[in-house]
């Protein structure tokens, strides 16, 4: 009824006002109908006008699309993952969701599907209150080399790639706040083709460990690399790491100085897959290396065989604006199945048969477990142990020498 009087209402002043003799008159029944409708004047004068309808009161809702449970289960994957990049989340829902059934209960077909429906930016609404973004800042501890350098070319930014085999190297520290003595360090290496990671990580810095851990990784990757680019450290510019890559039929290359963006794709790695994950606290001790070097035999498994990434395609400038364009997001190991088609290698075949036994949310479970045995031989986990049954012994002495003093 009360939308019936509404249009009444309206009906007669669009006749009044359409029929009124002067400006004067049509603005005193202007000034009327706000009064007696409590619109605001410029939507009344649109109201007024011939063919306008008036709009319903109340904001309109949209239906929910999304049942609770298919939002719990899209956000047990996104966490379990590693909190990945929703364009990322989106393709690693259907890897992830026949493993998802076996840890939830009620996952009907109805549920599977809205799964596997939503967008990447509805996960990014969906998700946006449980999203902790920190960001930290620290520099390196490694010299630059002098030796060496008119035999190792320089690599000015990546380069275009059709095919495995070209990678990028870095060291990263773990000393805490002090640089002296010896500590770990974790060697990480990055195909540019694929996003295959693999870190190593080994005590001292001295020549002979850094090309031992890179050994290990070239012999454990499932494609052979021909060229290596790293920076301008004296870890990687010496007489036995060049030779070591001649004899292997790799090219080394190096960046140019304090130009970080040559090597970028490392860099970001090194957040992803080494900082993320041992933080930076001081590791100081062979059952350290022995405990981190567990924990990365688990996050290659994580990174390379369930964590889809995307790469960049083209860069376009339009106005002062630079458009970045990505292909799909995709697993190292799919975009390395890609690339070989049927000719697939052994350790390719192997990795396949790997992740359809593998449970990634238990080998999310076994990261955080092997985090934590990593933290306790930290040095802020020893000085703990240290602090602690100090600190009840300390109040009784003070007490103790209170008491002689009085």
């Amino acid at each position: 009824m009360a939308g019936e009087r509404t249009e009444k209402v309206l009906m007669k002043f669009r006749e009044l006002y359409a029929g009124a003799e002067s400006r004067k008159h049509k603005s005193q029944l202007l000034d009327q109908f706000c009064r007696l409708t409590g619109y605001h004047r410029k939507y009344a004068v649109g109201l007024l006008q011939p063919g306008r309808q008036v709009e319903k009161a109340g904001k309109r809702h949209r239906s929910v699309s999304y049942s609770p449970l298919a939002l719990k289960v899209i956000e047990a994957i996104w966490r379990a993952a590693g909190y990945p990049w929703s364009v990322r989340l989106k393709q690693m829902l259907p890897l992830w969701l026949p493993w998802a059934k076996k840890h939830f209960v009620g996952i009907s077909p109805e549920v599977e599907k809205e799964v596997l429906s939503i967008s990447p930016r509805q996960i990014d609404r969906r998700l946006c209150g449980k999203k902790r973004k920190q960001q930290r800042r620290i520099y390196g501890r490694c010299k630059p080399g002098t030796l060496l350098k008119h035999l190792v070319p320089i690599r000015a930014g990546a380069p275009e790639v059709s095919e495995p085999g070209s990678g990028e190297m870095d060291l990263v520290t773990s000393c805490g706040a002090s640089a002296r003595g010896e500590f770990v360090y974790t060697l990480n290496l990055t195909d540019l083709y694929s996003s295959w990671c693999e870190p190593q990580a080994f005590l001292g810095r001295a020549e002979v460990k850094v090309r031992g851990a890179l050994e290990e990784i070239l012999q454990r990757v499932p494609f052979e690399f021909s060229e290596l680019n790293s920076d301008n450290g004296s870890e990687f510019l010496n007489q036995m790491m060049v030779r070591y890559c001649q004899r292997r039929g790799i090219k080394f290359t190096r960046s140019r100085p304090y130009k970080k963006d040559d090597n970028a794709h490392i860099e970001q790695k090194n957040w992803t897959n080494v900082r993320k994950l041992i933080g930076w606290d001081r590791y100081d001790t062979e059952e350290a290396v022995a405990a981190m070097n567990d924990l990365y035999a688990s996050v290659r498994l994580m990174m390379n065989l369930f964590q889809p990434c995307v790469k960049l395609v083209r860069r376009e400038r339009i106005g002062s604006r630079l458009h970045r364009y990505y292909d799909e997001a995709t697993t190292p190991l799919d975009r390395l199945v890609k690339f070989y088609g049927k000719n697939l290698p052994q350790k390719i075949r192997q990795l396949l048969q790997l992740r359809q036994q593998l449970d990634p949310f238990q080998l999310a479970e076994e990261i955080d477990r092997k985090q934590q045995k990593l933290f306790n031989l930290s040095s802020s986990a020893r000085w703990f142990d240290f602090a602690r049954p100090l600190a009840p012994q300390g109040g009784q002495r003070m007490a103790k020498e209170a008491a002689n003093v009085r």
